[in-house]
């Protein structure tokens, strides 16, 4: 979470790598002096899901919470934008930390649920290079050694983490297309198009329903239902969207009668070129 954690070549050669199993001892509380020091001066990226439940603990639309708490950014290369949560300008404090800790912790953050730890996921060839957890050790805090030992799979569980996972596949999914490799930008279109579908819900719910989109597209009535009310819902919907969209793939069916404008059109474009010759 920090900004000074470790990268990622350091991480696959100096570290530990650990698994569910192995144990953790960490605290973390006001009865430490380095309590929500680690909340000041970070850089934090929000994931979609992030997103969702920090807007929805705040009760604001999308646009509203993009607006006011977070800033774009850039990954390594230029090659994709993410989210980035706006630390106070005076002091570089989260906006949500106090006196008394986090003011939306049942909320927070997936980078601030796992610190101290750190995930690692190699992307070599080799079918031994698997994921593994890492310990994330910082002069700041104190809170290493200072509870009751206990393993890192209890530790995931405590943290309410699996809801994060689990919410944070059809993500993870979308970026691990080859296309990102490329290093290709997005054009703008695309580019609003990506950031709309993964943090701007609200206002991509309003794209789905307030123009053509459930014309073009053939959704089951209940799922349409389903990504009316539940923003979990249209999150995963998003994803299969932006799949499609972006790189083609079919996860997404066309209607029947947008089927037939399209033949009927590539009819006419026949038409027209056997004219011209």
């Amino acid at each position: 979470m920090p900004d000074l954690a470790p990268n990622e070549e350091a991480v696959l050669r100096d570290y530990p790598r650990l698994g569910p199993d192995n144990a953790l001892d960490f605290h973390c509380g006001k009865g430490l002096d380095c309590f929500t020091r680690c909340c000041q001066d970070v850089s934090i990226v929000l994931t979609p899901y992030d997103v969702l439940r920090m807007k929805n603990a705040l009760q604001l639309n999308s646009t509203e919470f993009l607006e006011k708490y977070t800033l774009l950014g850039c990954t390594k290369g230029q090659k994709l934008p993410v989210v980035l949560l706006k630390m106070n300008a005076g002091d570089r404090r989260c906006p949500f930390v106090t006196d008394e800790g986090c003011s939306i912790y049942a909320h927070r953050p997936w980078a601030c649920r796992m610190y101290p730890l750190g995930l690692a996921e190699p992307m070599g060839p080799h079918p031994t290079e698997r994921g593994f957890y890492f310990v994330i050790r910082e002069d700041l805090c104190h809170g290493h050694s200072k509870g009751s030992q206990c393993a890192i799979r209890d530790w995931i569980s405590s943290q309410s983490i699996e809801t994060y996972e689990m919410m944070g596949e059809p993500f993870r999914n979308l970026m691990m297309n080859d296309f990102w490799e490329k290093g290709e930008p997005l054009d703008p279109s695309k580019l609003e198009m990506y950031l709309m579908a993964c943090y701007d819900l609200d206002r991509f719910r309003r794209f789905v329903f307030e123009t053509r989109f459930t014309q073009i597209f053939d959704i089951d009535e209940a799922r349409l239902e389903a990504i009316r009310s539940d923003d979990e819902e249209l999150l995963v919907f998003a994803m299969e969207w932006l799949r499609f969209s972006l790189f083609h793939e079919k996860t997404m069916k066309l209607s029947r009668s947008a089927m037939e404008s399209l033949e009927q059109a590539g009819a006419q474009a026949g038409v027209a070129s056997e004219t011209l010759r």
